[in-house]
């Protein structure tokens, strides 16, 4: 039986530097400290306007590790032509708004079908593992694999909003375990991310078929207060 992965998101230590527009905290010794500390991957988010990882990060990091890197990327040609330059071991591809705090749900995948087809091809022609960031619907799992993607990364953003709220998940966590059900069904890859906690966590890891979790905003903020090291290894106890 394969281990659960854990890849950590170090994109909000480059938040940190940025507010101050200083050279620290440094998103670098962040991903090899994450590295030395037991995580499988790291994941970091290139976005369109730069607003935390930046391409010179993206540079170092990837040139530094020795775990894979999990590049998320608009379905963009800058983005396709700066994933094919560094060509990191794992894509993924995720929606995004300009004027968005974070991420606010899954890919559209009927909108632009055959570009995004085409950049699913070039990546993996590369070698590149590639993942589509979905809502856990029936029918976007179904078109996740008629794209030829790899892998899905299930957006948890709304089961983890309602369990922070301390409202009535049930629903939500089935309809992530029925998509978890047919994805690994169809040969797909399955993922699960955004918005993750130790609670919300925990209560996704008992869902059999995820192969890997992505946590990044919590896991740096209780970092604050813990240390790295101890919360990724938390973590780590968490998802096995």
């Amino acid at each position: 039986m394969k281990k659960i992965r854990l890849g950590v998101n170090i994109d909000h230590v480059a938040t940190v530097r940025n507010a101050r527009g200083e050279k620290y905290p440094s998103p670098l010794r962040a991903a090899t400290l994450a590295e030395k500390c037991g995580a499988d991957s790291i994941t970091i988010h290139l976005r369109e306007d730069r607003r935390h990882i930046n391409d010179t990060d993206l540079s170092l990091i990837i040139s530094k590790l020795k775990i894979p890197l999990n590049l998320e990327i608009a379905a963009t040609r800058e983005m396709l032509k700066i994933a094919l330059r560094h060509r990191p071991p794992f894509v993924c591809i995720v929606p995004e708004k300009r004027k968005e705090i974070t991420t606010e749900g899954g890919l559209k995948l009927n909108f632009n079908k055959s570009f995004l087809k085409n950049i699913i091809f070039k990546l993996k022609k590369k070698k590149i593992r590639v993942s589509l960031f979905v809502e856990p619907s029936l029918t976007d799992i179904k078109k996740a694999k008629l794209l030829n993607a790899d892998c899905i990364e299930i957006h948890t953003g709304k089961f983890c909003n309602l369990i922070n709220s301390n409202s009535n998940f049930n629903n939500e966590l089935n309809r992530i375990n029925k998509a978890v059900i047919l994805a690994n069904k169809i040969g797909l890859e399955v993922h699960a991310g955004h918005g993750l906690t130790y609670k919300s966590a925990k209560i996704l890891s008992r869902i059999k078929g995820i192969k890997e979790f992505n946590i990044g905003h919590f896991l740096v903020g209780e970092s604050i207060f813990v240390g790295l090291p101890s919360c990724i290894n938390k973590f780590k106890k968490i998802v096995k």
